[in-house]
Order: structure tokens, then sequence, then C-alpha cells
């Protein structure tokens, strides 16, 4: 069975003449020794297991202690309290109902109108990730492209194709690969199956699909140019993308514990490397190189032509990404200050939420305040009346006092 399941493979899925040039066949890859194989790919699901249970020692061993020194700080949530029919319609309907559906679960509720609003406002911000999480996975991100980057410049330093890429396609496809560079791609390989493997629970930001085409497209294109062979390519795009994933992930970072100078510059910085590389040195290099360079060496085929294509994805990423970096610089410009992230969890309506759950909140603790201030009044009033009742004096309650407390319509 297994030898008929790897007989089908070869025949659909890694037939040569799809990944590999004309006159190539795997065969010829085997003889020469030391180039990529498929099978070699099996070692990233293990290790991306592993990253999972990485990132979740992590995140409560280093990112959430250092949270807390760095001053992140969790808005304060109402909690809702429990109506079945309100919670069987926010879990199976929508978080946000029309007029039409909160007027029928008004009736159905015995509750007003705008008290069913301020339930489902209330239960959409208790879903609403806290900024703690939100510090946890940008850490965690962050200390992995760290790693990776320099990892990657290690390997890459002395490789003549870093400065020169038509060294890129030197003896292609009979190219050996180096121990460091197939631990370089497996660990950038395994990385994103666990970027996949936790969509679920990641924060979901506006371009969470944008984020799944993304993740996916890596994938494939790790995946792909490993087995033609387009190894040392492939390494000056990890490399690219990591160079300014670290600034991205940092300056979020700071943002969520409030450290807003800082947070700024870093992302003055990171808009400007990231507009550099991907939408200048990415096109003008990488997609030159595996478009127009390649083909000195050898004829298009399949594999050539879906590389590229998963390439020209990437790049429509890039600028989608690049457009809502450019909305930040004019924000920065001409506001002053980056307010939030343009891909952040939070939507227009969401904010409205946020600052109606903070009134909410303020308003509670003024009313109580005004209820305390109220029943120390009275209480005087009550033990001077019964200190000075044999004297026939009585106590009055200060009215101007009442109206002073009282919230003006």
């Amino acid at each position: 069975m297994k030898m008929y399941m790897e007989a089908l493979l070869d025949r659909w899925l890694w037939w040569h003449e799809y990944w590999l040039p004309p006159g190539i066949t795997w065969d010829d890859m085997e003889m020469e020794g030391g180039t990529p194989r498929p099978r070699d790919l099996l070692a990233t699901l293990p290790l991306a297991l592993g990253f999972v249970g990485l990132r979740f020692v992590f995140e409560r061993a280093v990112a959430r202690p250092l949270s807390v020194q760095l001053g992140v700080r969790d808005r304060i949530r109402v909690r809702v309290s429990p109506v079945s029919e309100l919670e069987s319609f926010y879990n199976q309907n929508s978080h946000q109902p029309s007029q039409s559906s909160i007027i029928s679960l008004s009736k159905k509720c015995d509750l007003t109108q705008r008290q069913v609003e301020t339930w489902f406002r209330h239960r959409r911000n208790q879903d609403r990730p806290s900024n703690t999480k939100k510090f946890c996975e940008a850490c965690w991100r962050f200390a992995f492209y760290l790693l990776a980057f320099f990892v990657g410049l290690a390997s890459l330093i002395n490789a003549p194709w870093l400065w020169d890429q038509r060294a890129c396609w030197h003896g292609y496809p009979k190219q050996s690969i180096a121990e460091a560079h197939y631990w370089y791609y497996a660990m950038e390989l395994a990385f994103y199956w666990s970027l996949l493997l936790c969509v679920s629970v990641d924060v979901k930001r506006k371009d969470f699909k944008e984020q799944i085409i993304h993740h996916v497209t890596t994938i494939f294109l790790i995946g792909f140019s490993y087995c033609a062979n387009y190894v040392r390519i492939g390494t000056l795009v990890l490399m690219i993308h990591d160079s300014t994933d670290i600034l991205l992930e940092s300056a979020k970072m700071l943002n969520y514990a409030g450290w807003k100078k800082i947070c700024d510059v870093l992302f003055v910085i990171f808009a400007v490397l990231f507009l550099v590389t991907r939408l200048v040195l990415f096109p003008g290099k990488i997609i030159h190189a595996t478009l127009v360079l390649s083909m000195e060496f050898f004829k298009p085929f399949f594999g050539y032509y879906f590389f590229n294509v998963l390439l020209l994805v990437l790049q429509a990423l890039h600028v989608f990404w690049a457009w809502l970096i450019l909305r930040m610089v004019y924000k920065f410009i001409f506001l002053g200050k980056v307010k939030r992230d343009e891909r952040s969890d939070e939507e227009s309506s969401d904010e409205e939420d946020e600052r109606a759950d903070e009134e909410d909140v303020s308003a509670r603790n003024e009313r109580e305040c005004a209820l305390k201030s109220k029943l120390t009044v009275l209480s005087n009033c009550v033990l001077n009346n019964f200190s000075n009742r044999r004297k026939g004096s009585t106590c009055t309650m200060p009215k101007t006092s009442f109206r002073t407390m009282e919230k003006p319509n």
C-alpha cells in the first residue's frame, strides 16, 4: 500500500515535468547528491507542533512577566448579566443585531431596546482580546523573527547569491543545499505551519483574510521552492520579510505597553524599511531574478510559472499592506501620532463600543460615589438627631447638597 501511494504521488504530484526544467528528472537530482528531496520537508510537521508548544511556554514564562514590567494594562470590561435569549442570538446569529432584531429581542426578554443594545455592546467587549494577550502574541513573533533573521544572515553572509542574484541559477537545478540552509528553510516552514494551526486562537484583525492568504501562499512558496530547488532565491525572500517583521512586532509591543513616543519612532523606521524592501527590493531584485534572469539558464516550465504566480500574489499583499501603512503615515504627519494599527482588531464601531463601555463604568462609579455621599449625610443627620433629641433640636438634611450631587439631565 505504501509503495502504491508513493508511486501515485510520483505520478501525479511529484511528476518531474511539473517541477523541474525540461530534460531533468528526479533520478538526475538523486544522482547529483546533496540536492533537496520533497520528503525532507516531512520533518517540519513535528517541528511545527514543537513551535506551538514552545509558544505556549514562552508566552507564560517570558511574555507575560515582560508585559508586567513594561506596564501593559488591560481595559476594564463590564460583565453582562446572563440572558439566555440574547446569548443564543449572539452565538448563533450575529454579534451586531439589526434594529428589527433588537425590537424582537426586547419583547422576548422584557427589556428596553437600550438595555438590549447595551447588553450586546458589553458582550462584544467581553470577547475582545486584552492588551496582554495581544502583547504576548507580538512578543512571540518578535522573538522568532529576530532569531530567524540573524540565522538567515549568518548562513547567507558568504553566499554569492546574496550580492549577485544571477548566482541563484548557476548550475540550476543540480545545486547542492548546505545543511544550514536546510534548517533555515525547515524552521521558517514549521513556523508558518504553527501560525496556521493557531489562527483560530490568535487575535483577529481587519486583514484576517489577507493574513490567511499570506500564510497559505508562504507555505506553498517555501514548500515548492525547496522541492524544485529554488532554495537560493527562497532564502533571500525569507530574509527580506524577516527584516521588517522585527520592527513591526516590536512597535506593536510598545504600543500595547503605552510607550507611544518610542512606538512612533519605530513605526517611522518600519514604514520606510517596509516600503523599500517590499515595493523596491522585492520586485526589483527577487521577482526580476525569477522572471527575467532565470531565463538565461533554462526554458520556462510549469514550476517556473507556478513559483512566479505565488510571488506575484505575495507582491499584491505587499501593495495592500503598503496602502494601510501610508494611511498611518498620513495620520502620523497630520495628527502628530499613530493612533492605532490600521490592521487592528478594533473596527470603528468597536471603538465606539470601547468608549461607551468606559463611559458606563465612569457613570457607574459616579453614581456609587454620589450614593455614598448621600448615605454619609443621612447617617450624620440621624446621629445628630439621636444625640440632640432630648434638647428638642432637629437636623434637616441639606437639600442643596443633594441637588449638586445629582447628575443634570
